[in-house]
């Protein structure tokens, strides 16, 4: 999830000077349409692309893994905090001998979100 973020902001410090020297050679008025296009363009459509393609690539380990129920498992990063590994379908990096389930809250939470 970190590369997403990363790429968008490369995307973003290339994006604002291209569009900082197009303001001298387009209508001021125009110009904020083009800036709010390339910002959805270039920036947000490509980054949801990515997000979604991360969920298809990770939806066995992120719902059907022992890992996606421990309260150790980070969902955002596909990673066990406790030994800082991922786990995927075929790997636990505890192998289940230290899996712990969530706790009612953090539950509860998962469900109100």
């Amino acid at each position: 999830m970190g590369d997403i973020i990363f790429w968008a902001i490369i995307r973003t410090a290339i994006l604002i000077p291209v569009l900082w020297i197009a303001k001298d050679f387009i209508d001021y008025s125009f110009w904020w349409t083009l800036t709010i296009l390339c910002i959805y363009g270039v920036i947000l459509h490509p980054a949801l692309i990515q997000y979604r393609l991360f969920l298809e690539k990770n939806n066995v380990v992120l719902n059907s893994t022992l890992c996606s129920s421990c309260q150790h498992f980070d969902k955002t990063a596909v990673l066990c905090l406790k030994h800082d590994e991922h786990p995927t379908e075929i790997y636990l990096p505890c192998d289940g001998l230290e899996w712990e389930p969530q706790s009612n809250e953090q539950v509860e939470e998962k469900d109100f979100l």
